[in-house]
């Protein structure tokens, strides 16, 4: 302001910490199970347990304002079941069918608004099972009222699957 420095320093320290644990639980129909692939209806529940917490520390200097510093924690936590609904299966490439793109869709409903889940990647079976890598992503919209608003989650996946 009026070109002279400001004596002003803020300085501020934010730590989230996000816990979740996600179960779902599902019976399958086999709707076709063909050389070309397969595909599953399922039904069944998917349970969030999701706890919160944030810690804040702001500290400054501001002309006029209480040098104190500012700190604090706020948690959020829910628990929350769904019913879901979906298809899941894998759809086979080439002749001898080793290799596939496994497939996995959700919907649902119940303590949330809605919610969805989805999964594609590649596979290769062998004798003993298999190997996927996979993309995944998670979406929730929450009922209005509740701590959390909407929650997704997303990311890449590497799994095993023994057969016997």
């Amino acid at each position: 302001i009026g070109h002279g420095q400001i004596p002003v320093g803020v300085s501020a320290n934010l730590n989230l910490d996000l816990k979740n644990w996600i179960w779902s639980t599902a019976g399958l129909y086999s709707l076709a199970d063909k050389p070309e692939g397969t595909a599953d209806l399922l039904f069944g529940a998917r349970m969030l347990d999701m706890d919160q917490t944030l810690n804040w520390s702001i500290t400054g200097t501001i002309p006029g304002l209480p040098p104190a510093a500012q700190s604090g924690t706020a948690t959020a936590s829910t628990n929350n079941w769904d019913a879901i609904v979906g298809v899941k299966g894998r759809i086979r490439l080439g002749t001898e069918g080793k290799w596939f793109i496994p497939y996995y869709l959700d919907v649902g409903t119940g303590e949330s608004r809605f919610t969805w889940q989805g999964v594609a990647g590649i596979g290769y079976q062998f004798g003993w099972g298999s190997v996927i890598a996979a993309w995944r992503y998670l979406d929730y919209d929450f009922k209005s009222g509740q701590v959390v608003e909407s929650l997704n989650m997303n990311g890449g996946a590497i799994g095993v699957q023994f057969s016997f």
